[in-house]
């Protein structure tokens, strides 16, 4: 009798071990499936795809690296073809399945759009960093604020000896930002020195702006600050070469793609500034911390291995995504949407390419003018180099 149930109960934890096994490697084998919109197509695609292969070639690293928690992390790729809309479309969508959270999209306009559908979750991280979420929100947005491009190229120009500004931008919703923007940063105590000298706006239409660059020429300025993208920024330079204002220029980062670089070849500003995030190699006098040289070791490697050399596009994904496969990590794959948000909002000393993350200190973005440094375009190298520490303060010479 005893034997009997002895024997029954062998069999049982033989039965649940065998089940247990079955279900094991099943487990392990499950992915991760993380949903992310991108403009893949439309006027944005440009910005998309770079993303998108950002993206892949960090999934590829992260599952070299043992997945999430031993589970393999696969994107989801939805295309919103640049449209507000249509990301919203997908967006509802996807919501359907209750997910924890979202990347993308990469587009101001489609990230807005996307923002009151999260209001209560799940996490939305943005991967333009124009937007401004609010504190304690579900919503991130990626890298550096305007705000703080402009602190940082503002500082350099000043302590470089160029006081006199002058403000060209066009009259869409990124130009007035802009135009607020600088203004602001020229009203702090340290800018007292500074002088806008004259600020002048064109429609984003517009082929020629030859009126506007005649009367920044007269107002004799030091320097200029040109912050638009795409096609404006090309009518922007153009007016200057033909105009023959030749001073140094400051455009956003956004313009930093060697696409954009190469199609402009031909009517780029001899002395064209960015204000970057710290993602770009550098000179060992600017010392960026241990922590994230390794990571940019990580992110340069990758590329290198797939033949591509990165620029801004590749860089608005890539911290995003590791800051959330860092937190999947942290929490487990099936972290709630509330989770995932409050490890974000307490995220300190995270080391990523484009420097210290501090999401306390800086809600919802981690990043501030302490990770800004300022680059020039090489045209003979073909590349950006590093001319400013952190902050824009400038570089010995």
């Amino acid at each position: 009798m005893k034997l009997s149930i002895i024997g029954r109960a062998l069999a049982g934890l033989l039965c649940a071990a065998a089940a247990n096994a079955a279900t094991a490697p099943a487990r392990a084998a499950e992915e991760v499936k993380l949903n992310v919109i991108l403009p893949l197509t439309g006027p944005g695609a440009f910005l998309g795809k770079e993303e998108q292969a950002a993206m892949q070639l960090g999934e590829k690293l992260v599952n070299e690296k043992g997945g999430i928690k031993g589970r393999t992390l696969r994107f989801m790729f939805h295309d919103d073809q640049s449209k507000p809309q249509v990301a919203v479309q997908l967006l509802q969508e996807i919501l359907a399945e209750k997910p924890s959270l979202v990347i993308g999209s990469a587009i101001v306009a489609n990230c807005s759009a996307m923002m009151p559908l999260m209001a209560q979750g799940p996490v939305q991280y943005c991967l333009s960093p124009t937007i401004k979420p609010e504190p304690g929100s579900y919503v991130f947005t990626s890298n550096i604020s305007t705000d703080d491009q402009n602190r940082a190229i503002i500082r350099y120009f000043r302590l470089s000896g160029l006081k006199r500004i002058g403000l060209i931008t066009a009259t869409d919703a990124m130009g007035q930002l802009a135009e607020q923007s600088i203004e602001q940063v020229l009203k702090l105590p340290e800018n007292k020195e500074m002088v806008l000298v004259h600020k002048a706006e064109f429609n984003p239409a517009d082929v020629s702006v030859a009126a506007q660059i005649e009367r920044l020429k007269a107002a004799k300025p030091d320097a200029l600050l040109a912050w638009n993208t795409g096609a404006p920024i090309a009518t922007v330079f153009k007016g200057l070469v033909q105009g023959g204002l030749d001073v140094p220029v400051a455009t956003n980062y956004g313009n930093m793609t060697y696409a954009q670089m190469k199609a402009y070849a031909g009517f780029l500003p001899k002395q064209l500034y960015f204000p970057t995030p710290g993602w770009l190699p550098h000179p060992d006098s600017v010392d960026l911390g241990a922590p994230v040289e390794a990571a940019q070791k990580d992110f340069f490697a990758q590329f290198a291995s797939a033949g591509l050399s990165p620029d801004i596009a590749h860089i608005m994904a890539w911290d995003p995504m590791m800051i959330l496969v860092g937190a999947l990590r942290a929490l487990g794959p099936d972290a709630s949407a509330a989770a995932i948000r409050d490890h974000l909002l307490h995220l300190k000393s995270y080391a990523g390419i484009d420097g210290l993350y501090d999401f306390e200190a800086v809600p919802q973005r981690g990043l501030s003018d302490k990770n800004v440094v300022v680059s020039r375009w090489d045209a003979e190298r073909g590349t950006w180099q590093v001319v400013s520490r952190p902050t824009g303060l400038p570089l010995a010479r």
